[in-house]
């Protein structure tokens, strides 16, 4: 099975929607659900994206965009592209039951394009509420993706 034709790749949001600022990627998920991008399919891949890699390799993407919230030092809300080589040595915060890393490691074989997007969170904790910044971050990245501005809107976390 390949992926389809039409889509440029697969964005895979990471996230708990129930700890605030931390269901940034769901938030995404379910916006590119209701409103789906053509060259962008979705997969939600929740607080265990590893149990998604299956998927992703059955769909053979050129690209995936990987989203999460990410402890960067930055503002709230502020998105940065992280180098996947770096995600391990940088972040602290991992409310995921794997790393990243360990599922991008597994995807590095089957996908010649990962990108990292993380959206700085300000609060992250059980049934706290998202944070309008980070709201509105999400919106950002929705509103770059569906301009296919996404390289440009966004530079790398230096």
């Amino acid at each position: 099975m390949s992926i389809n034709h039409q889509y440029t790749g697969i964005i895979l949001t990471v996230g708990n929607s129930m700890m605030g600022d931390d269901g940034a990627g769901p938030l995404l998920a379910e916006k590119l659900q209701q409103q789906p991008i053509a060259q962008w399919l979705v997969i939600d891949g929740g607080s265990a994206p590893e149990n998604v890699v299956h998927n992703i390799r059955q769909l053979k993407p050129k690209q995936l965009l990987i989203v999460d919230a990410t402890e960067m030092g930055l503002n709230p809300g502020e998105i940065r592209f992280v180098d996947t080589d770096l995600i391990a040595e940088m972040f602290l915060m991992n409310t995921h039951n794997m790393p990243l890393t360990f599922l991008v490691d597994q995807l590095k074989e089957d996908v010649p394009v990962i990108d990292f997007l993380g959206i700085q969170p300000d609060i992250v904790g059980f049934y706290y509420p998202m944070t309008e910044k980070v709201k509105a971050g999400v919106d950002k990245i929705y509103d770059a993706l569906k301009s296919n501005r996404l390289k440009t809107e966004f530079t790398a976390l230096n």
